[in-house]
Parts: C-alpha cells; sequence; structure tokens
C-alpha cells in the first residue's frame, strides 16, 4: 500500500495542461490595480489644480472688477473735488481731493493695480495709455485748483502739491478773473472732457480684454476640470467592472471548485478536475491518491476475503455469507467438501503437490458453479459451497456436478496424483439457519471413507 501511494504521488509531478493560476491572477490584478490607482490620482491632482486655476481666475475676474470700478470711481471723485474746488473755492475740497490721493486711491494708484494681471502688448498699451492720461488728467486738476486758489489770493503753502507748481508764462500776471475763468476751463473745458473719455474708453478695453482673457482662462480650466472628472469617472467605473471580474474570477476559479471538492470528499467520490491551476493540480493529486488508495483497499479487501491460495472465499467470508443470510426467505444448499486421503498425498508427493491439488480442487469448484454461488475453503483440505435458489427436488443438479468434479480429479491430466471429493449436502427453504452446517457436517460423516460413496444428501434422521 505504502508502495502504491508512494508511486501515485510520484506521478503527480504532471501538471495540468490548463487553468489559471491564482497567484498570476493576484499578481495581474494587483498590478492593474495599482495602475489604475495612479492613473486616478494624477486626474485627481489635475482636477484639483484646474479647480484652483479656475478659482484662480474667478479671483482675478473679482479683483480687476474691484480695481476697475475703483480706478473708476476715483476718476469721478478727483474730477468732482477739483470742479467744486474751482466753483465753490471752498478748500475742503482741496483737502478732500489731496487726502484721497494720500490714501493711494487715486486713479493712477487704481490703474497700477491692474498691471499684476498678464496681458498681451495691445492690452497693456492700452492701460499704458489710460495710465498717462490719469496723470495728465491729475496734473490738470491740480494746476486749475493752483490757478483757482491765487485767483483768490489763497495760502497754499499747506497743499505742497499746488504751491510747488510753477505758473505757465501766459498765466504770470494775469488778473483774478482770468485766473479762475483759466481754472475752471481746464476742469470743464471739452479738451479736459475728451482726455477723461478717452482714459475711460482705454480702461473700458483694457477691461474687456483682460475679462475676455479671464473667461477664456475660465473656461479652459472648466473643459479641463469636465475632462478630468469624466477621465476619473471611467477610472473608477473600470475599478468597479474589475472588481466585479475578480469576485466571479475567486467565485468561478476558488469557491465554487472548493465546494465540490467539499461535497466530492463528503461522498467519498473523485474530485472535479475544475477551477483554477492550483485546484486542478490538487485535484489530480487527489485523485491519483484516492485511484492508489482505492486499489490498495481492494488489494487487502481481497486478501482479507480471499484464502491466498486458492483465490476462493475464505473462512471469514463463509461465515460473513452465513450471517447475511440468516433467516432469509431464499432457499438453498450448503455443500461440505473433504479431500479424500489428502495426508496422504502430501507425506508421498510433498506440501508442494498438495497445494497444487488444493487448488486444482478450487478451480474445479469455481469452474462448476455459478457467480451468486459461493465456494470457500474453510479448512486445511475443507472446503464448502453455498449454492442459491436450489431446493431438495434439485439434488440432481448437485449430484450431476459432483460426479464431474471426481471425475476430473479421477483422470488427471496434469501429473498431479488422482484423488477424489467427498460431499455432505444439506438442504434449506429459509436461508442458512444455525443448523445448516452441521446438517452438512453429519451428512458428509456419514460418508467418511467410504469409497463406494462420494456424496450424501441429509435428510433427517435418514442419511
Amino acid at each position: 500500500m505504502i508502495e502504491s501511494t508512494a508511486q501515485a504521488l510520484k506521478h503527480t509531478n504532471r501538471k495540468p495542461q490548463s487553468g489559471i493560476r491564482i497567484r498570476t491572477l493576484n499578481y495581474v490584478m494587483i498590478c492593474v490595480s495599482v495602475l489604475l490607482y495612479l492613473l486616478l490620482i494624477c486626474i485627481t491632482f489635475q482636477a484639483s489644480r484646474q479647480y484652483d486655476t479656475m478659482l484662480s481666475a474667478t479671483d482675478a475676474y473679482i479683483d480687476c472688477q474691484k480695481y476697475v470700478s475703483l480706478a473708476e470711481q476715483s476718476f469721478d471723485y478727483l474730477t468732482s473735488q477739483a470742479r467744486l474746488y474751482t466753483t465753490t473755492l471752498d478748500s475742503r475740497h482741496i483737502s478732500d481731493y489731496f487726502a484721497r490721493v494720500a490714501e493711494g486711491r487715486h486713479r493712477v494708484s487704481a490703474l497700477e493695480r491692474l498691471r499684476e494681471y498678464p496681458v498681451g502688448d495691445s492690452t497693456s498699451a492700452l492701460l499704458q495709455a489710460a495710465m498717462d492720461q490719469a496723470v495728465e488728467l491729475t496734473a490738470w486738476e491740480a494746476y486749475a485748483m493752483r490757478l483757482a486758489a491765487d485767483s483768490q489770493g489763497c495760502d497754499i503753502s499747506s497743499f505742497p502739491e499746488l504751491s510747488g507748481l510753477e505758473l505757465l508764462p501766459e498765466d504770470q500776471g494775469a488778473d483774478s478773473a482770468r485766473l479762475l475763468e483759466r481754472a475752471r476751463e481746464m476742469v470743464f473745458g471739452a479738451e479736459y472732457q475728451n482726455v477723461k473719455n478717452q482714459a475711460e474708453k482705454n480702461i473700458t478695453a483694457f477691461l474687456d480684454n483682460v475679462m475676455e482673457q479671464i473667461r477664456q482662462k475660465q473656461q479652459d480650466s472648466i473643459s479641463a476640470l469636465k475632462s478630468a472628472l469624466v477621465r476619473q469617472q471611467v477610472l473608477i467605473g473600470i475599478l468597479f467592472v474589475g472588481t466585479i471580474l475578480l469576485f466571479v474570477a475567486i467565485l468561478r476559479l476558488v469557491v465554487l471548485p472548493m465546494q465540490v471538492c467539499i461535497r466530492n470528499i463528503s461522498d467519498g467520490k473523485q474530485l472535479e478536475v475544475s477551477g483554477a491551476y492550483e485546484f486542478r493540480y490538487m485535484a489530480l493529486t487527489y485523485n491519483q491518491i484516492y485511484e492508489a488508495t482505492a486499489a490498495n483497499i481492494l488489494m487487502l479487501r481481497n486478501r482479507a476475503e480471499h484464502d491466498p491460495l486458492t483465490g476462493l472465499a475464505n473462512r471469514g467470508s463463509f461465515d460473513q455469507c452465513r450471517q447475511l443470510l440468516n433467516g432469509k426467505g431464499a432457499p438453498l444448499a450448503l455443500m461440505i467438501i473433504d479431500v479424500n486421503q489428502f495426508k496422504k498425498i502430501n507425506d508421498q508427493y510433498g506440501h508442494e503437490t498438495g497445494d497444487q491439488v488444493l487448488k486444482k480442487v478450487a478451480s474445479l469448484l469455481e469452474y462448476s458453479f455459478r457467480d451468486s454461488d459461493l465456494p470457500a475453503r474453510i479448512g486445511g483440505d475443507e472446503f464448502a459451497v453455498v449454492v442459491m435458489d436450489i431446493t431438495a427436488e434439485m439434488k440432481f443438479v448437485i449430484e450431476e456436478k459432483v460426479n464431474s468434479i471426481n471425475h476430473a480429479l479421477q483422470h488427471p491430466a496434469d501429473g498431479l496424483p488422482k484423488v477424489s471429493l467427498s460431499v455432505g449436502i444439506a438442504f434449506s427453504e429459509n436461508g442458512f439457519p444455525e443448523d445448516l452446517y452441521r446438517n452438512a457436517d453429519k451428512a458428509l460423516y456419514q460418508i467418511k471413507g467410504d469409497e463406494d460413496r462420494s456424496y450424501c444428501f441429509y435428510e433427517g434422521d435418514r442419511l
């Protein structure tokens, strides 16, 4: 048995021809998952960056509008203060004017903040022109307020921005009316208004160009963000499908084959060669060991149930048959058989010849009776045959078989010595009762040593 099992294990080196390896599947799924997760992280990072870019563009859009609005307000505020002073000659307007300038909220400062936005050369030229015009307007307003102050003889020493201005030659020596008229003309005149209008147009054109660039940047960021989100959704979908496929593969390659293996092992069957490569390999190994073990069990059972010399059923099998047939309703006959003068054969020809004679007797018994009958060796030279489905009315069948066997033994063609059999027979209508063996043995005893009779039927007190 050990040798057969070792031989089966040796055959397990033959690997199955097909099947997906669980290890390979795991490696592939790990690599694919890592790749997909890396791509997902990259796309998520891109989406985050595009989102930040969009927020930055939106903030820039808001800031640009704020500074343009501040510049426009400054334009109007400074103009109104200059005009109010030249009209009312109230020095509070000069104070308000330069207080606004000191706070950095004048038109030039507001326009200077717009330089922070990256724009093209043409757009930068518009901003520069607006700044030049703002500077020009500021100079006109300061000079106009200086003329208005001089026309009234006001003290402007507290306003160095005005006191430091030099009057133009044509304004030097002019009377107060002329200076005041000249001041009002400078801030109310068409030339001043044209410059102011042109500056506002340049600011509006600059703002439109900047807004267009910012909106385009926003649109590009939104498009890129949408694209990143779509790719992200695709990758998530692929990961989801991959996970489902992995579950299905594990179910088909591992879980279901394992359930089949457990069921077959519980039922004592061979395993189905299915599933992953490892399960196929295991099934082949198990099946080969199963076959070897079954063969060994069959061999051991055969040895346990059969006589090693003759190959007939042994005493143990005969006794087991007695127990199984005890109380059964089927009719049968029991034959107890002795080989006459067997000890003399052993003494005269040797035990090897005696063994050959026993084998010959066993072969004739096995040949003469049906597969449903049970010939057995129950002792040294003692045999028994359980003949199934036969009644006392059919004793002639047994007589013919006994006579045929004895004729073959008395006329050997194989060089073995002549022998004969003595047979005691008992019938039963109800299986194998306890006294059946005893009755057949009594019948045998009646003819032991009687050369004229080779068989005897048990018939109660009459034998």
